[in-house]
């Protein structure tokens, strides 16, 4: 039987560890990836990002806006829904290429926004489980510290494939199964540090969650639209269309199993 610390400090490391075995598949894959493979890769984290984006922000989100906002919820859903699309465009168009992967890597527009999106969707998750233990402490009951480890678990199980969605479709402009690896790795380190900063801040920061929420959705909805569909359906149009499915079906079962 884990002590309410043990349990903290695994259900907090848990969420990161699965999304690095996830970015593992990667070496799962040898060889050249054929255009209809990648089409695959692309539709399935585009499917994944999607279903995320839904029963992993923008309804807990609107749950979470009741709380201060009740009927209106959806406001601010709706605006950290806009400034997370907004922003992404933004900070695309300032920041330099190579900033993100090293001055001599060329990295399509459409991976740099993956990488981004999908570790701006990791922070409010990281907070969420931050909060439920940081809420565990202040009440000093176990069934608290369960259900704060049972929220970890859950979301760790869904950083499997997202961490897989991040390193499969690296692997062609990176040309590296071990640097794919790494930035998979890396969209998720932010989880466990929010995780930690939400556990310490957990009553002040507590109101910001809905709009952190529907940001990160935002963010995520934006480069599916524009970057991963188009060109998933370039690479192979059947292919692509129905990795999405199977990969949203997939994002939206683990989602309400473990939600």
């Amino acid at each position: 039987m884990m002590s309410n610390t043990q349990m903290t400090v695994f259900g907090i490391g848990f969420i990161f560890i699965m999304t690095a075995l996830g970015a593992a598949l990667v070496y799962c894959f040898s060889g050249k990836v054929s255009a209809k493979l990648h089409a695959l890769f692309l539709g399935f984290t585009a499917g994944i990002m999607l279903a995320a984006s839904v029963w992993s922000l923008l309804l807990p989100a609107l749950e979470e806006g009741e709380n201060g906002w009740g009927r209106y919820a959806c406001i601010p859903v709706c605006v950290g829904f806009l400034l997370g699309s907004g922003f992404l465009t933004l900070l695309d168009k300032l920041l330099p290429e190579n900033l993100w992967f090293g001055a001599n890597v060329s990295v399509p527009q459409h991976i740099r926004r993956l990488f981004l999106s999908v570790t701006l969707h990791n922070i409010p998750e990281g907070l969420a489980v931050g909060f439920a233990f940081g809420a565990a402490f202040s009440l000093g009951s176990s069934g608290a510290y369960a259900t704060a480890l049972g929220l970890a678990i859950g979301i760790g199980i869904q950083n499997f494939p997202e961490g897989a969605a991040v390193a499969l479709p690296m692997k062609v402009p990176l040309k590296s199964k071990n640097k794919a690896f790494l930035c998979g790795v890396a969209s998720g380190v932010a989880e466990p540090l929010f995780a930690v900063l939400g556990y310490f801040l957990a009553a002040q920061l507590r109101f910001l969650q809905p709009w952190l929420l529907a940001f990160a959705a935002g963010a995520m909805v934006f480069v599916v639209a524009e970057d991963i569909l188009p060109k998933a359906q370039s690479e192979n149009p059947t292919a692509g269309a129905w990795s999405v499915v199977v990969g949203f079906l997939v994002m939206m079962a683990l989602d309400v199993i473990f939600g």
